[in-house]
């Protein structure tokens, strides 16, 4: 019974319309005499009443509330016209096939809004709040304010955005970010509202109340993007709206012309009708916005949100990508990228160097005692810690003087590092840390930000898919910037370094004159110059929010491959555009053609009208089945826990692993 209750009105309407017609045919055949014409009356009347009364209201509203005549207003005249004239058959058969393409194009359209509004289902009514006193108490979630202690157990979805404060876990982000494989987290990491909490039992502090929520953000800006039409789809409409009134002004005019030439006017109105269904735009108005829409909503399934179709439209036609470096084409982070131990003890080295750093709040500090954690190795013990500004840091481990620092230190510590392995990391472009005890040196490390896995082949599928320039900017100085470079596979003459946020800006303008230019930064400090750029693409904007203030488009996942992925999209998204118009022109042309001309059959026209409308909705459709899915993970990715069955892990296996866990 639910299932009668799910059914909305337009598809009664429809049931009934087609039962209805299917009653007309029946009495074309296998009926006789007065059963004949009972069933065909009623059947008749009932495709009339359910297809083309509402339809004929829909239009009388619209013509009312906004003074323009629309396509079902076409559809209602064309079959009274028919009933007019003796052939209500053919009027009912195109009342039918009216009716049933304009509910599939609702319901298809329907299809992708609920891919988004499916969100709202996702978000906790409830949250678990740490009282003051250390009891939790079971709120509504709606109630959380910024501050607030939330306890997150395995399996349930968190209430807010909010940092952890204690506990490591897993979560599934997949419904925010797209990411295909579980996230790890630790304390002072970001999670977002409706994850999931695989493992573990988090406590994190809510940064954001639900009404800020990521998730919330995403709704309104999805929402905005659908009600902000792009170009070519406020054309169609535009074109649609005039059009129509063209085709009834044609229409009464062939009905003239025809009935002048000698036709009676019963078959004068025949013609008329049959140009009229011909005529209208149909495909032409629905043709944009099912490509528009099912695009929008497969980049948001994939992590990326579009304001609007005009920026899914421009990103088709760019040719020029320009990139900020740090936090963009790289991790933004510090990372140890070598270790040097002189008695090639590279454990006990970098286990006594976690230790002199355990208390640094310097980057380059965090770097070596996450890379010590990495390999198992924890801290040696430490004391008397101290901070040489501009220089490094001392301690003592109890054997005496320990140091960890640049060259400005080694050379206050009398210590000499004119070791050929040493001497091979100063030539380096990196940060070294030179570390000793005393004035004999033990080591060093290299710390450097590291480009993001992900962007070098994310830059190969944007050239491979047309883009004709790639360029980056960064402040850092040139050798940082080569380096980063050549490991991105960027030519010299494609980086330009030094840069302050102004020359980003010039020089997006520089390249915007030149072409339709991307630029792809951090949405903080580089918002003017996204703001400058055709297309402003912010990165990891899941916690700016002035990414999504000064973009044009924002990618939820650091992800650089969904890039790649909605550059794609947007081209995509263009030539089935394209397809469709071409297609419903065409069509339309042709059956124009045929009614002036060749006497086309008004069910004929029908047909040809009503099947053009289905096949540009479901060509647009087909977006829809090509969501952003950024990087692949296999089993060798850093974040796969393992295998299923013997191939590499997936999103469905760990989800059915959660389910089995949960329950």
């Amino acid at each position: 019974m639910k299932f009668l209750f799910d059914v909305d009105r337009s598809t009664v309407l429809m049931a009934l319309t087609v039962v209805g017609i299917i009653l007309a045919i029946i009495a074309l055949w296998p009926l006789e005499g007065h059963s004949a014409g009972l069933v065909s009356s009623t059947g008749l009347s009932l495709v009339y009443l359910t297809g083309g009364v509402p339809a004929g209201w829909r239009a009388l509203v619209t013509m009312r509330q906004e003074g323009v005549l629309d396509i079902d207003l076409l559809m209602v005249v064309a079959a009274i016209a028919a009933a007019a004239v003796g052939a209500p058959f053919e009027g009912a058969v195109l009342l039918t096939l009216f009716t049933i393409s304009t509910t599939l194009e609702e319901r298809a359209l329907g299809r992708a809004r609920r891919a988004i509004e499916a969100l709202m289902a996702l978000r906790p009514e409830t949250a678990l709040r740490k009282e003051p006193d250390g009891t939790v108490a079971e709120i509504p979630a709606v109630e959380l304010a910024v501050g607030n202690i939330i306890v997150l157990r395995p399996g349930v979805r968190v209430p807010a955005d909010a940092m952890i404060v204690s506990g490591r876990g897993s979560l599934d982000e997949a419904n925010i970010t797209g990411e295909s494989m579980p996230v790890s987290k630790e304390p002072s990491a970001q999670i977002f509202e409706a994850t999931v909490n695989i493992d573990g039992v988090l406590e994190a502090r809510v940064t954001k109340t639900v009404a800020e929520s990521t998730v919330a953000r995403m709704i309104e800006l999805v929402t905005e993007a659908q009600a902000a039409k792009a170009p070519s789809e406020r054309f169609s409409a535009w074109f649609g709206q005039r059009y129509t009134v063209a085709v009834m002004a044609g229409a009464a005019l062939a009905f003239t012309i025809f009935f002048w030439l000698g036709r009676d006017w019963g078959e004068a109105l025949y013609r008329s009708a049959t140009l009229l269904v011909a005529a209208s735009p149909c495909a032409i108005v629905i043709s944009v916005p099912a490509a528009i829409l099912s695009a929008l909503s497969a980049a948001a399934r994939g992590g990326v949100l579009f304001k609007g179709g005009a920026a899914l439209e421009t990103l088709a036609e760019v040719d020029t990508f320009a990139f900020d470096k740090t936090g963009t084409l790289t991790t933004g982070k510090a990372a140890v990228t070598q270790v040097v131990a002189l008695d090639d003890d590279e454990k006990g080295f970098l286990s006594l160097l976690a230790g002199l750093e355990a208390h640094s709040e310097h980057h380059s500090g965090a770097a070596i005692r996450h890379e010590a954690a990495k390999r198992g190795l924890a801290p040696a013990k430490v004391i008397d810690v101290a901070t040489r500004p501009s220089a490094g840091i001392v301690g003592s481990d109890g054997q005496g003087q320990l140091w960890a620092g640049n060259q400005r230190l080694a050379v206050q510590m009398d210590a000499s590092i004119d070791h050929p392995a040493l001497l091979a990391l100063a030539a380096d472009t990196q940060t070294v840390i030179y570390v000793g005890r005393g004035s004999d040196v033990l080591g060093a490390v290299t710390v450097a930000d590291t480009a993001r896995v992900t962007s070098k082949p994310a830059l190969t599928a944007l050239r491979e898919g047309g883009v004709k320039r790639i360029v980056m900017m960064t402040g850092d100085r040139l050798p940082v910037a080569l380096r980063i470079g050549e490991e991105l596979g960027l030519k010299p003459e494609e980086i330009t370094a030094d840069m302050l946020p102004e020359d980003k800006v010039e020089m997006a303008g520089d390249l915007a004159s030149k072409g339709k230019v991307a630029f792809v930064g951090d949405g903080v400090n580089d918002a003017a110059a996204l703001a400058r750029a055709d297309v402003g693409i912010a990165m990891g904007a899941a916690g700016s929010d002035v990414a999504l203030q000064a973009a044009d488009v924002a990618l939820l996942s650091e992800d650089m491959s969904r890039l790649a992925d909605a550059h794609r999209l947007a081209r995509k998204t263009a030539a089935i555009i394209r397809q469709n118009l071409i297609f419903a022109i065409s069509a339309m042309v042709v059956l124009i053609i045929g009614g002036l001309f060749f006497e086309l059959p008004l069910p004929l026209a029908v047909i040809g009208h009503e099947g053009g409308t289905v096949l540009v909705v479901l060509n647009g459709l087909r977006l829809l089945r090509d969501p952003i899915r950024g990087k692949e993970w296999t089993q060798s990715s850093s974040r796969t826990s393992g295998s299923f069955m013997g191939q590499p892990a997936t999103r469905h296996d760990y989800h059915r692993k959660i389910a089995r866990r949960v329950a």
